[in-house]
């Protein structure tokens, strides 16, 4: 019986040994700046990794910049702190530093905004190694016409600065979920929306529902079938 619990116990402490070990977060932590406006999305994200006080957030915000005819516009914010004893210090802001949101500005004509906006946060996976996380960001901007609709990739690179892994654009809308690798094997993105060749309008896509799977292999990313625009290690030109 003693080494049926001895071996027991053995097990569990080698099955714990092989999970990832994550930071607790302090119980009130502040944010230097705060976000923008008002938050609407705030999400824990391990960009350097999975280990005692590593943590990031994802944080999405909107601030509104005017009002016409009782609709509301909004400057969207993307921002991603980095925690530093108890503060979250402020690493990356878009559109400050580039990235998928543009600034909104007041039309020459009449009262009105563009782009307009919208942001969210998706999740975040390990689609590039073991225990070190990106940050996915869907958001969406239009003009006139149905617009673009854009998903980033953030990652950090070997000075710690937050920067694009890959982005993917595609005409009017894109929506994306991680499937979960098993077995060691990285995560990946199921992409999907309307497929448009190079002659397609926007009013007609050429396929009105196409799916595609994005991974990351060998240092390069692998999109199967190739439907969707891809920007590797770059925001859209």
């Amino acid at each position: 019986m003693r080494r049926l619990l001895t071996t027991a116990a053995l097990f569990a402490l080698a099955a714990s040994l092989c999970l990832p070990v994550t930071a607790e977060e302090p119980p009130h932590p502040t944010f230097s700046p705060l976000a923008p406006g008002s938050v609407v999305q705030s999400q824990v994200v391990y960009l350097a990794g999975q280990a005692m006080h590593s943590q990031w957030r994802g944080v999405i915000s909107k601030r509104a910049v005017g009002k016409s005819s009782g609709t509301t516009f909004y400057q969207w914010y993307l921002s991603i702190y980095q925690i530093d004893d108890t503060t979250y210090r402020l690493r990356y802001q878009s559109p400050r530093d580039g990235g998928p949101l543009s600034k909104v500005e007041k039309a020459s004509v009449g009262d009105m905004w563009y782009p307009l906006q919208s942001a969210e946060i998706v999740d975040s996976a390990m689609l590039m190694q073991p225990a070190v996380e990106q940050l996915i960001v869907s958001s969406h901007e239009t003009g006139a016409d149905c617009g673009s609709a854009t998903v980033t990739v953030l990652r950090t690179n070997s000075a710690g600065k937050v920067v694009p892994a890959v982005t993917i654009q595609n005409n009017c809308d894109l929506k994306v979920r991680v499937s979960r690798g098993t077995g060691g094997v990285s995560d990946a993105l199921i992409l999907n929306g309307p497929y448009y060749n190079s002659t397609a309008p926007n009013c007609c896509p050429t396929k009105a529902k196409a799916v595609a799977t994005l991974r990351y292999r060998n240092g390069t990313w692998i999109e199967q079938p190739k439907y969707f625009t891809l920007y590797p290690n770059a925001f859209p030109h």
